[in-house]
């Protein structure tokens, strides 16, 4: 299944008002600095207006719908996802911890071997 991606392009308006939301993160983070002074709380919540302010402003965007849409399309394509059974899960658990064991002393032995060949080769140990 294929679905045509459309590609728009940004119009001036478009542009200014990323640039404005832009703005608006950055001046939302150095009010966080300039209020040095006032407290915490009032230091973060420029920040969070700042972020606000710009997602508002970037929501006005043809990005903006975009990524609305987006948003939509997502949650349609989750409402077909099988999900598995409790069961399955458990299952699925423990031939992941099963390989795990099978491999970590795979590999144990695969080192022991290595190591006794290394230390007989270079005369070591012996």
């Amino acid at each position: 299944m294929t679905d045509e991606l459309k590609v728009q392009n940004a119009g001036g308006a478009d542009k200014a008002r990323l640039t404005v939301a832009v703005l608006l993160v950055i001046a939302g983070v150095a009010a966080f600095y300039v209020l040095d002074s006032a407290p915490v709380w009032a230091r973060w919540l420029a920040v969070v207006a700042g972020i606000v302010l710009a997602v508002g402003v970037t929501a006005t965007t043809a990005y903006g719908r975009g990524v609305y849409q987006f948003v939509l399309d997502s949650r349609v394509e989750l409402r077909k996802i099988v999900w598995p059974s409790q069961r399955e899960s458990g299952m699925t658990t423990l031939v992941v911890f099963a390989f795990v064991l099978i491999g970590g002393g795979f590999f144990w032995v695969v080192d022991l071997i290595l190591a006794w060949a290394t230390r007989h080769l270079t005369g070591q140990g012996g």
